[in-house]
């Protein structure tokens, strides 16, 4: 990393952004965006310069640093051609098919997904895959270093240099977030049972969160199972993805009164242990096993343009805005290795998530994280979040999609989804 003797007037970069950025980890985020169309890439250029490098300063700058090794962001020349990658896969038996293309696309993404990030550049890639697949025409591949912002701040970069298919002229739109779903509606008619509990139930819950939190990071481990092997060294990356219907979801919501993330979680869940069954015949469907949850700790009501998250004291600030939430995966008796009540996946997790949204321990966790911080140094807390994504079995992540059908560059997008990679979890 540079070195610089004068930083006056640079921006400097967010602890968040330290942690992510250091000896031992280097996390980024990946968008992959599926055309329906062949990707004419004469364009690329012309659109990153003017539409994706001016959406926030950070696309053109370098991590440096600075006085009294506080690290800062130093704006500087971008190269275009050093960032846009169009590989050219080589085939023995001439042309190939998209089935074979997909195992290419896959073996791509992991390579890039584990290479490091040129030093001396600003920390972004795009890679362009021509080549059509059994599910794109083109596949657009965007690798945005973690330390220049979450999810939440990235894929709204990304999403702003999209335009609606059926009229650009209009604004892309996203589900409206309500603070008060049906599974949160209680009778007013409480008693006064009901409202001490709800006094003293933050109280306790924090205390049980901060002190689950701490251990996790420190000294409880998952139990190894398929889904955790407990190598401290970074595991080779794969993406895959499967599509549910929204519709279904919401109908499962409705009827069971929760979230619609409810039941994503819980069907996450019982698809994992299901996996542990099938990856092992051996394998024990009762081990601990944690997923660590983000949480956007941003007050949201509805998704905010780039352009609102980078304005000074924006309610909904561009960076780093997150945290964990440790939540264990229901356990499955011996007995029932056939999940005879797979609604039982979406219960508990509702029931967990909503205890620890009641808490503040997510809040005293960021404390100790910036205590640490000023006690010892970045890299101490980088190791420390490290050990907590090590001692964990998975990650779950989400980020609001638009409502109407995108194109870019005149190109329909087919899909898109985004992955983390730099962490020492085997599943994301």
């Amino acid at each position: 990393m540079e070195l610089i003797k004068e930083d006056d007037g640079l921006e400097p970069v967010s602890p968040t952004g330290e942690y992510f950025n250091s000896k031992v980890m280097s996390v980024s985020i990946l968008g992959i965006l599926e055309s329906e169309i062949p990707i004419d890439d004469s364009q690329a250029t012309a659109l990153i310069k003017d539409v994706f490098l001016p959406i926030n300063p950070r696309f053109s700058s370098i991590m440096v640093m600075g006085k009294k090794g506080a690290r800062k962001w130093k704006k500087v020349e971008v190269n275009v051609e050093n960032h846009v990658h169009v590989p050219s896969f080589s085939f023995p038996k001439g042309s190939s098919s998209p089935s074979e293309n997909d195992s290419f696309l896959k073996t791509y993404i992991s390579q890039i997904a584990m290479q490091p990030f040129p030093q001396g550049q600003p920390l972004w890639e795009i890679h362009i895959i021509k080549c059509p697949t059994s599910e794109a025409q083109g596949t657009l591949i965007f690798k945005l270093h973690h330390a220049l912002g979450d999810g939440y701040s990235l894929v709204g970069a990304l999403l702003s240099c999209l335009q609606r298919a059926d009229n650009p002229s209009l604004p892309i739109t996203f589900p409206s977030v309500s603070n008060f779903s049906s599974a949160n509606k209680d009778d007013r008619n409480i008693g006064l049972r009901k409202v001490v509990s709800r006094c003293f139930s933050p109280l306790v819950n924090t205390v049980k969160d901060f002190g689950w939190s701490v251990f996790k990071s420190t000294c409880i481990e998952d139990d190894l199972s398929p889904i955790r092997c407990g190598s401290e060294s970074f595991q080779p990356f794969l993406v895959s993805t499967v599509t549910f219907s929204l519709d279904r979801i919401k109908e499962i919501k409705s009827r069971l009164r929760v979230t619609v993330n409810d039941v994503i979680m819980g069907t996450i869940f019982l698809a994992t242990r299901m996996y542990m069954q099938r990856a092992s015949t051996n394998s024990n469907l009762s081990t601990n096993s944690t997923a660590l949850v983000l949480l956007n700790t941003r007050n949201l009501r509805d998704y905010k343009s780039v352009r609102d998250m980078v304005r000074p004291n924006s309610e909904s600030p561009w960076g780093n805005n997150f945290a964990f939430l440790h939540v264990p995966i229901p356990k499955v008796k011996p007995s029932d290795s056939q999940f005879s009540d797979p609604l039982k996946f979406v219960h508990e997790a509702h029931e967990v998530i909503k205890r620890k949204r009641s808490s503040f321990g997510v809040i005293l966790t960021g404390k100790l994280l910036g205590i640490m911080k000023k006690c010892r140094n970045a890299e101490a807390v980088a190791k420390h979040i490290s050990r907590t994504l090590r001692n964990s079995s998975m990650v779950i992540s989400n980020v609001m999609g638009p409502v109407e059908k995108l194109s870019l560059a005149n190109h329909p997008v087919k899909g898109m989804y985004y992955t983390v990679a730099g962490t020492p979890e085997v599943f994301i």
